[in-house]
């Protein structure tokens, strides 16, 4: 599975950005993905954003973007998405996307696919 995000960039504090991850890879069922983004920032451990089950019945949240960031899929297109809103600088991170085989968590460990970051960047 080989997984692309896209979508960061430059935005001001109180705007919205919404990434895209874009899953390939031969002939797997990305129905049966759970899909999480993560963020990273400087030397940090990657911190959980928001999480998506395969059929897309079922989302969760880290307690830092609740509210503010909707995460979906769209299960024809192979792609997650996170809409961002309300950005604030210290969302300012690069975001990851991320595969597993089953039930959604925020525990990166449990993600066997990652894709490189898109970097977002929000100034005050």
């Amino acid at each position: 599975v080989q997984l692309q995000a896209s979508g960061g960039g430059l935005v001001q504090a109180g705007d919205s950005l919404r990434l895209s991850c874009a899953a390939s890879g031969g002939a797997f069922n990305f129905g049966g993905y759970a899909m999480g983004w993560f963020r990273r920032t400087g030397g940090k451990e990657r911190e959980f954003v928001a999480g998506i089950t395969g059929s897309g019945g079922s989302v969760d949240y880290g307690d830092a973007v609740r509210g503010r960031f909707t995460v979906f899929r769209d299960n024809s297109r192979n792609t997650v998405y996170l809409q961002m809103n309300n950005l604030r600088p210290e969302d300012t991170a690069s975001y990851y996307c991320a595969a597993k085989w089953g039930v959604v968590t925020g525990l990166k460990n449990q993600y066997s696919f990652w894709g490189p970051g898109t970097l977002v960047t929000v100034s005050s």
